[in-house]
C-alpha cells in the first residue's frame, strides 16, 4: 500500500471515530453522509486492511479488555436470534444488522489507544 493509501486508510478511520463528547449516528444514511459516497467506496475497498487492523488490536495487549469486549458483543449480536428489527422486514432486517458492525467497529476502535491504532495501521499500509 503506498504512503497515500494509508492516508486514505487512516482519514477513513479518523471518519468513523467521532470526536469526544459528540455523539454516533445509527442512521445507515448519516454513516453515508458523514463519509461522503467517495469515501464509503474507499473503506469497502480497504475492508480487507481494516480487518486486519482490527485482528491486530484484537491481539495487542496493549488494548484494554474492555475495549476487545465490544467485538465480541457485536459478533454475539450476530450471532444470537435476537434482532432489533426482524430480518422478516425485508432491506431494514439487514440494514440493522450492517449499523450494528459499523457502530461496534467504530465504538472499538475509539476506545483503543489512538497511538497503538496509528501503529497498527502504518504497519498494515507497510505490509508487516
Amino acid at each position: 500500500m503506498s504512503r497515500g493509501e494509508s492516508e486514505c486508510v487512516w482519514q477513513i478511520t479518523a471518519a468513523l471515530c467521532p470526536a469526544k463528547g459528540e455523539a454516533m449516528r445509527l442512521a445507515p444514511l448519516g454513516i453515508v453522509r458523514q463519509l461522503g459516497v467517495r469515501r464509503l467506496l474507499q473503506f469497502l475497498y480497504h475492508l480487507p486492511r481494516f480487518l486486519r487492523v482490527f485482528s491486530r488490536l484484537v491481539s495487542d495487549p496493549r488494548v484494554s479488555l474492555r475495549s476487545k469486549l465490544v467485538p465480541l458483543g457485536v459478533l454475539g449480536y450476530l450471532i444470537l436470534p435476537v434482532d432489533l428489527l426482524p430480518d422478516v422486514f425485508l432491506v431494514l432486517g439487514q440494514i440493522d444488522d450492517l449499523v450494528v458492525i459499523l457502530l461496534g467497529l467504530k465504538l472499538f476502535i475509539r476506545l483503543c489507544p489512538p497511538e497503538v491504532v496509528q501503529e497498527h495501521v502504518k504497519a498494515v499500509a507497510a505490509g508487516r
